[in-house]
């Protein structure tokens, strides 16, 4: 399988440098030639003189470059039938990634979306004590980094908790509420949202990128039992109610790369015809969640402002 990673950030580099191991080849291509030539220095890995010249010359395309540019890379690699991974958020709205699923569909390629928290393997180890949760709490909090400030918190890390929470509540979303302001840049950096589903199901999740201790922690709580996912820490601890006694639940998890099995994961994908773990239809539920969540915090923050001003 010949692998072509567009975009050389932060984790356009990890994708090549994981690529490597996994992929027959690798190339690269980033509009900023520097870093691309420096990637491809440091990597041993060439870089295309053009995105299209990427794209010609591999089978599956990796899409690491700025959400805003989503759209359109991922556009031109479906149309000239490459398999595609591309990092979260799907795209810069719904209406974008909605057009990107259905061509995928209509192609027969595959769709990918890369929610890495998926593959960690904290949640895999505990996905099997999951089920029918009634409460979820998520907490995703982190220290502030200028890389990810063109998108608002919700679509930087809530996304995340977003993405794992519709995964276990298979049920529709039927109430949104939500808060958030900006601090340190000119997007929301700090929100909070609840939501609750058509099952009775309710969640409660904060983000944050001006934290000073970073955690990564969902809660899950459900008939007789209690589950807590460390993702930073990779551990899982897990309470069940048995009788009238409250007894641990033994955990394993094991060590394992989230980035790797999720690349991983999108090729074994692309060489068999199965539906990769997070499909472009998982990655579009999510971003519409999202984007409803957005909505309602600048709603929430526009009336804030409004009562301030009258003051």
């Amino acid at each position: 399988m010949r692998l072509g990673v567009a975009g050389t950030g932060h984790l356009g580099f990890h994708h090549a440098r994981i690529g490597r191991s996994l992929a027959d080849s690798v190339r690269i291509f980033d509009t900023d030639d520097r870093r691309m030539q420096e990637v491809s220095a440091d990597l041993g890995i060439e870089a295309a003189p053009t995105l299209d010249d990427l794209i010609a010359s591999v089978d599956a395309l990796i899409v690491a470059c700025t959400t805003v540019a989503h759209y359109e890379v991922v556009t031109r690699a479906l149309d000239a039938g490459r398999h595609v991974l591309v990092e979260k958020p799907l795209a810069s709205g719904v209406a974008q990634g909605r057009e990107m699923v259905q061509l995928a569909s209509r192609k027969g390629l595959v769709l990918a979306v890369g929610h890495v928290e998926r593959f960690n393997p904290a949640i895999t180890a505990a996905a099997g004590l999951i089920d029918g949760p009634l409460f979820v709490e998520g907490h995703r909090l982190a220290p502030f980094k200028p890389r990810g400030t063109d998108v608002s918190v919700v679509m930087d890390l809530m996304i995340h908790d977003i993405d794992l929470v519709l995964s276990f509540v298979r049920s529709p979303v039927i109430e949104i509420h939500a808060s958030g302001i900006p601090v340190l840049s000119d997007k929301i950096d700090i929100a909070s949202a609840r939501l609750r589903f058509e099952n009775g199901a309710v969640v409660n999740m904060t983000a944050s990128r001006i934290s000073a201790v970073p955690v990564r922690k969902l809660r899950f709580f459900q008939a007789g039992r209690y589950v807590s996912v460390d993702f930073a820490g990779k551990s899982v601890s897990a309470l069940d109610l048995r009788g009238e006694s409250i007894v641990p639940v033994p955990v394993e998890v094991r060590d394992a790369d989230a980035l790797t099995e999720e690349i991983s994961d999108f090729l074994g994908a692309c060489g068999s015809g199965a539906v990769p773990v997070v499909p472009g239809s998982d990655g579009l539920r999510a971003l519409e969640v999202a984007e409803i969540i957005s909505a309602r915090m600048n709603e929430s923050l526009r009336s804030t402002l409004e009562m301030l001003g009258g003051r």
